[in-house]
């Protein structure tokens, strides 16, 4: 067993989590560069919790130039052991109404502009996120939800745009129709496939805001509405990882999906081969397998 640390990557609209005891907010440096913001630390309900805004607090950083290396890498650097992305999203579906949440459990990644791995040349590894979820973390985010009176959905599979534009008629409609998208971001990837690489358990709480701009009744995506709504589920979201340190405790157990043990086979490079210069930005990230 080891302690549960929470971390909780907060996106439009979260900028802090209630009720936190010894709360502080701590600078972390990474050999990734500087994270999004100070990570805000304390406990809640005797759980260890971290909060780290993915835009920096006054929302400074775009969903291109969000630093999501060095956000995992500091995550990971101060133990935590369990990542939950609470984010803004548009809705592909009728049910998924804006001020619903959504429990994604699968990603179609169309970002082209972003680094996706901590590992390359001079050290080469393979994680596999063909499940890029974790099923025990996402349990518990459903749970946390439903307790916090939040009208939640199940799954969903997740598009991951670069932006920072919204979606173009014919794109929205092939998502939604073709390839079967259920809500659509701009922040989800890299992120899960990082955490996946460092090791850490993820899940993602979609929070729906609009219906993009397929749906013949709401038109273009009209940022004005967003934000009002972006309020409400901000206050739900708080709500809901409010919820979280007494579903999963303090103490932590091996995670039965082997979501802490994603390097065990992944790391190709041969040891005389590897760089020490690589090997040392990997310390937190990779530091258990090397």
């Amino acid at each position: 067993m080891s302690d549960t640390m929470i971390g909780v990557i907060g996106g439009s609209g979260i900028y802090d989590i209630d009720g936190l005891d010894g709360a502080s907010w701590n600078a972390v440096e990474t050999p990734w560069g500087t994270p999004s913001d100070q990570i805000l630390t304390g406990t809640l309900d005797g759980v260890k919790m971290a909060f780290l805004p993915r835009h920096g607090r006054g929302h400074v950083h775009s969903p291109s130039s969000v630093p999501y290396r060095a956000n995992i890498d500091a995550l990971k650097r101060i133990g935590v052991t369990d990542v939950i992305s609470v984010s803004a999203c548009g809705s592909f579906r009728e049910k998924m109404a804006p001020g619903d949440f959504v429990i994604v459990d699968q990603f179609i990644d169309r970002t082209v502009a972003r680094e996706k791995s901590f590992f390359g040349p001079g050290c080469v590894a393979h994680v596999s996120v063909a499940h890029p979820i974790c099923p025990r973390l996402s349990a518990a985010c459903l749970d946390a939800a439903r307790a916090a009176g939040v009208t939640v959905h199940e799954g969903g599979t997740y598009l991951a745009m670069e932006g920072p534009q919204f979606s173009t008629l014919a794109e929205s409609k092939m998502y939604r129709e073709s390839w079967g998208c259920d809500v659509i971001g701009m922040t989800n990837m890299p992120e899960a496939k990082l955490a996946r690489e460092a090791e850490l358990c993820y899940a993602s709480v979609a929070m729906v805001t609009d219906y993009d701009s397929w749906h013949p009744d709401h038109g273009e995506v009209d940022v004005t509405k967003i934000i009002a709504t972006l309020l409400g589920n901000a206050e739900k979201g708080r709500a809901m990882v409010g919820k979280l340190p007494s579903l999963l405790g303090p103490e932590r157990a091996p995670c039965p999906h082997g979501c802490d043990r994603a390097l065990e086979y992944a790391i190709l490079t041969a040891p005389d081969k590897r760089d020490p210069e690589v090997l040392a930005r990997l310390d937190a990230v990779a530091g258990r397998i090397l």
